[in-house]
């Protein structure tokens, strides 16, 4: 536990705690259901969990709009919840990675209710503040993430206040040095009880441009079709601004006074996003970071090559972490289906083909069953983003729908309430924990290879290069000891083999005259004799 690099080539499970396990019968998960099922982390051979946002809060964005961050909101616990949950994850050796949402606030958050009263108050600037033009529109043509501009009027200030999300999450204005300050103060009370690093939530929108330039239009041709106006811009000001490194190292300095602890940045952009990878995770700034990269439709040999390659050519120092499924996007089963024999053939498949990748990797709660996203009606809906702009696109509700432990209990034993904030359907009941529970099912197969990429370092920490495959064929070799191979496709194919391989894990796969034979969605991993 006291090991400084323990970070590098570790596997974090990702807790929604909303749905990860009720204990008192509201509907809503909450910390002592987590501490009640943390044994069932350990057993899979993950390295930590990390919990995305337990602070008090509004609720607008499901806790990404925080009013207080040095508490926890009752409808998880308390703090004495909060520091047994902690205990008994270190006493199964698991770490514990907690979410900072520092970009923004809630507008419930005291200091932003003091902003916005004046122009001359103590925390007047601690907000992004701007006058407006002479005609009464906003500054520039900054666009929401959740849709319309990004600049919301405050009659008492005669100002608009800046938005990168909803209106009810104005962004903090970290050109002041008070701001950064009060960002550090918070990150340090959490060490103080314990937490072993963080997820810092949109670690590249902290700073805006001073000069509030415009943003520009996307250069390319898709952005003229997006729903989303956000989606047609080029962002170039209103986020991944320089000087948001020089308080990256700030925050490094902070963790690097604390024994072995780590921060994992997510990088929310779709132009740079690998590049600011390698920028975040050199010289002494995050530990890891990660992007949307791999948690989006493409689905092919050529891609992770190109996106794996890339980073490590581009930031040979840095360090990457990587997934397929999280609390914002479609999970990884649906969005693939059309490249699979089946779903528990995808479940396997991708398991094998993430866990081998160099770099850290993070898995999101249910991912281990081979879990689908959850087909909801627009009146089951609670997310701002698919309320706002069903029915193309039906928000991120879908992969936050409570866990399944049980199929034959009410809620699939996630609740003893009659009704869950989202609902448990059959698909998902299908797929409980239950099910699962023999050899060869998709919860096995992690487990499986949970041990594997632990037991052998090659895979945990070896360095990865290519094969020159063809698709759908992808192959690598990890510190020429351990060798890789993927069929990204529901189809039959071979590929010449010119070395001894001595089967580590494998599946729909044979080796026959020198040749390997994948059936559908079929791989292998082996040790190079």
């Amino acid at each position: 536990m006291t090991d400084p690099n323990w970070w590098r080539g570790s596997v974090t499970y990702q807790i929604y705690p909303r749905s990860f396990q009720d204990s008192n019968g509201d509907g809503i998960g909450d910390l002592p259901g987590i501490t009640e099922r943390l044994g069932y982390i350990a057993d899979l051979g993950v390295d930590a969990i990390w919990l995305s946002p337990i602070y008090p809060s509004p609720m607008k964005d499901m806790g990404y709009d925080v009013s207080d961050y040095m508490d926890i909101d009752p409808i998880f616990g308390t703090l004495s919840d909060f520091d047994r949950m902690v205990d008994r994850a270190h006493e199964l050796g698991l770490k514990v990675i907690m979410d900072q949402v520092l970009s923004h606030s809630s507008d419930q958050h005291p200091f932003f209710k003091e902003s916005r009263q004046s122009r001359d108050n103590d925390k007047a600037d601690w907000y992004v503040w701007a006058d407006p033009k002479p005609d009464g529109m906003p500054p520039n043509n900054w666009q929401g993430i959740f849709g319309g501009l990004a600049w919301t009027w405050e009659h008492r200030r005669r100002q608009y206040y800046f938005h990168n999300f909803l209106t009810e999450q104005p962004d903090f204005n970290f050109h002041n040095p008070e701001v950064q300050d009060y960002a550090l103060s918070g990150m340090k009370f959490w060490l103080e009880r314990g937490v072993d690093g963080f997820r810092m939530d949109t670690v590249n929108y902290y700073f805006h441009d001073r000069l509030l330039r415009n943003d520009a239009a996307d250069f390319r041709p898709a952005s003229r079709h997006a729903q989303r106006t956000y989606d047609m811009q080029y962002h170039l000001f209103s986020k991944n601004q320089p000087e948001n490194l020089g308080f990256l190292e700030r925050m490094r300095a902070l963790l690097d006074s604390y024994d072995a602890r780590a921060m994992v940045g997510e990088v929310g952009d779709s132009h740079h996003s690998i590049e600011l990878m390698g920028q975040y995770t050199s010289a002494h700034r995050l530990h890891m970071a990660y992007s949307f990269e791999l948690l989006g439709p493409p689905f092919s040999a050529e891609f992770y090559r190109s996106r794996l390659t890339q980073f490590f050519q581009g930031a040979p120092h840095g360090w990457p972490c990587w997934a397929f499924s999280n609390h914002d996007v479609p999970r990884h089963v649906t969005r693939w289906m059309d490249h699979a024999k089946d779903p528990e053939a995808l479940a396997k498949l991708t398991c094998a083909l993430l866990l081998s990748f160099e770099g850290s990797i993070v898995l999101y709660q249910g991912e281990e069953l081979g879990q689908t996203d959850t087909d909801l009606t627009y009146d089951e809906l609670t997310d701002p983003q698919g309320l706002n702009f069903w029915p193309e696109d039906k928000g991120r509700d879908g992969c936050r729908t409570p866990m399944a432990w049980d199929a034959e209990a009410p809620n699939g034993g996630f609740t003893s309430a009659e009704r869950p904030w989202l609902p448990v359907k059959e698909a998902q009941l299908a797929r409980a924990v239950s099910t699962q529970e023999h050899e060869g099912s998709v919860l096995d197969f992690y487990k499986r290879m949970l041990t594997l990429r632990r037991a052998e370092v090659a895979l945990r920490n070896g360095r990865m290069a290519f094969l020159p495959t063809h698709e759908p064929i992808l192959a690598h070799i990890r510190d020429d000891e351990v060798f890789c191979a993927f069929n990204l496709s529901p189809g039959e194919v071979e590929m010449p083999l010119d070395r001894t391989l001595d089967p580590l894990l494998s599946e729909a796969c044979e080796m026959q005259d020198g040749r390997l034979h994948f059936g559908p969605n079929g791989f292998i991993i082996a040790r190079l004799a």
